[in-house]
């Protein structure tokens, strides 16, 4: 190996090794960039009414904080309500577990028991966990400094990437070589009209699950169906995982109310992800990169390991735009350009 040779694999191993380190603002760099992007087209929609962009700017923006202070106001309010509510009922669900546990163990042999160990200690560890869940998250929400320096510094970059976007594409345009950049800027574009169509399909599906699961707990007499229809819908940004983690609650705190009950919500939330399945996801998919459910699930579980909650809620864009980038540079550019001359 030459020495410029050995200088640039050691540039390259810092280089990765401070990307590493700076791994979680890179995230929020990522975020801005998405909601920029979608924002961007709100913007656009203002300019084609002949409005400056400054000012449409300012409307998005505002728009938006309109639209989170009116959900705060409004919602939040009874949100916290139930939730205490939901702090008091689940210690009773809990103990209603516990005691279906003991009566199994009563009725089933020492022998199925041995084989389903796990069952004997299901319970046990519930409590605890709860406890800690909530712990953690007030703790996360009032005393973490570093959350709120990183939704500043997403809301600062947002802005400053909205105002005006196009030194910054032209400055990454300028990392290519000059005869790809037109190719580039293509890809680009392609990336916007999939996070544009994600976002906006995603906003859609999270409404209609949170909506459905309202209904039909409170058709169901389940307590708290606002907490248990918000977490629904906000766990169905979560593919694949978020469906299953929200049956959850609304099943324990059946336990208070008849057992027939526990399998109405299941059976509720299974048919609105048929519903899902069948009519939100074929609409949606029309306007974004289709991805496979095995992929989405193996991107969550490879972002939460390695950048926790916020590589959980940005795995699918980042999927996105890795999947596009992967499909027009190493797939349409090189693998099928060196098959033609190969075949020559």
């Amino acid at each position: 190996m030459h020495f410029g040779q050995l200088v640039g694999f050691i540039a390259l191993l810092i280089s990765l090794y401070i990307l590493w380190q700076i791994r979680q603002i890179l995230l929020v760099v990522f975020a801005a960039v998405v909601l920029a992007t979608v924002l961007n087209q709100i913007v656009r929609v203002f300019q084609r009414f002949r409005i400056k962009r400054g000012i449409a700017v300012a409307i998005s923006v505002i728009l938006l904080l309109v639209v989170l202070v009116g959900f705060f106001a409004l919602i939040v309010p009874r949100l916290i309500d139930q939730l205490q509510q939901f702090g008091n009922i689940m210690p009773i669900g809990l103990e209603r577990l516990r005691s279906l546990n003991n009566w199994l163990q009563n009725i089933i042999s020492d022998q199925l028991l041995e084989n389903i160990r796990g069952l004997r200690y299901l319970t046990q560890g519930l409590q605890d966990w709860l406890n800690r869940l909530i712990n953690n998250f007030f703790s996360l929400v009032s005393s973490s400094l570093s959350i709120i320096l990183g939704l500043l510094l997403f809301v600062a970059l947002t802005i400053m990437l909205l105002a005006n976007p196009s030194p910054y594409r032209r400055g990454f345009l300028m990392l290519f070589p000059a005869f790809y950049r037109q190719r580039v800027d293509e890809i680009l574009k392609k990336c916007t009209n999939s996070l544009t169509g994600w976002i906006k399909g995603t906003l859609l599906t999270m409404f209609v699950i949170a909506t459905l699961s309202y209904i039909g707990l409170l058709i169901l007499g389940i307590p708290l169906p606002l907490v248990n229809a918000i977490l629904a819908g906000l766990l169905e940004f979560i593919p694949n995982i978020g469906p299953t983690l929200s049956v959850i609650p609304p099943a324990l705190l059946a336990l208070n109310e008849e057992p027939w009950k526990i399998a109405a919500v299941i059976g509720l939330y299974f048919g609105i992800q048929q519903i899902e399945s069948l009519f939100i996801l074929p609409l949606v998919m029309k306007s974004q990169a289709s991805l496979l459910p095995a992929v989405t699930l193996v991107a969550v579980v490879f972002f939460s390991s390695f950048f926790g909650l916020l590589g959980i809620f940005l795995a699918v864009p980042l999927v996105i735009v890795l999947q596009i980038w992967i499909e027009e540079v190493l797939v349409k550019d090189v693998l099928n350009n060196w098959q033609k001359k190969n075949n020559r």
